[in-house]
């Protein structure tokens, strides 16, 4: 009799083929997703194409433009020994960080550039962006959280979220044509977390002990670049 109590009922070659077509086919709805943002703001198939594999690539790319340095104060203890008994005295110490600051590719320049060819492209859509980039702004602002070592963090959903509704509502309210609805979201969605997370937070950079700060972040289709895009997607 086996004593056997689990076993795989599939080979597990098997199961690494299931793995990979779960993979294709994940990646190949969310290439399809972008395309369809892209879409929505007025651009080609290839040129939306072109973008996707332009801000892929320039994610891994930083181009460092301000080193900040800073004092951090660090308490350390020491011990004297004074005929025969120890005392513990306390040290204080200051430590020198520097800090870089840089300009991510993919997940800052690009999204900025197509968010200002788009106001070009779409002049009269101005005020309503503007003004959903003020509310998003100050909302990103609110639920950025510095974490030292690491930078400034947010919420991944919450942005686009806030700057669909931000869109929406900016549109509704002051009347203006359905079809601005895209390029406001991708607008606001785009500078307002650039603005209420990245810029409007340098002045607490020094205080985080990072190396490298990135604005619009080091890693593939960061939330700056994703934020634009879900918030086109959500509208």
């Amino acid at each position: 009799m086996n004593g056997r109590l689990f076993y795989a009922p599939i080979t597990f070659l098997f199961m690494a083929v299931l793995a990979l077509l779960a993979f294709l086919v994940a990646s190949l709805l969310f290439v399809g997703a972008l395309q369809t943002a892209f879409l929505r703001l007025g651009f080609a198939w290839h040129d939306a194409l072109l973008l996707l594999l332009a801000s892929l690539v320039g994610s891994s790319i930083n181009i460092p433009f301000k080193e900040i340095r800073s004092e951090i104060p660090v308490t350390r203890t020491a011990y004297v020994r004074v005929f025969g008994v120890n005392y513990r005295i306390p040290i204080y110490e200051t430590v020198y960080n520097s800090t870089t600051v840089a300009l991510n590719v993919g997940g800052a320049m690009i999204p900025i550039l197509v968010s200002a060819y788009l106001l070009m492209m779409f002049s009269h859509a101005l005020a309503y962006a503007a003004a959903a980039t003020v509310i998003v702004t100050l909302a990103v602002h609110r639920i950025a959280r510095p974490v030292p070592g690491l930078g400034i963090v947010t919420p991944a959903l919450l942005p686009p979220l806030i700057a669909a509704l931000s869109s929406l509502a900016v549109i509704m309210i002051a009347g203006g044509p359905r079809e601005l609805e895209f390029v406001t979201a991708y607008v606001s969605g785009t500078l307002g977390t650039l603005i209420g997370a990245d810029i409007l937070n340098l002045n607490r950079i020094q205080r985080l002990g990072a190396p490298v700060v990135s604005i619009g972040g080091a890693g593939t289709f960061d939330g700056v670049f994703l934020t634009g895009i879900i918030a086109v997607l959500l509208v």
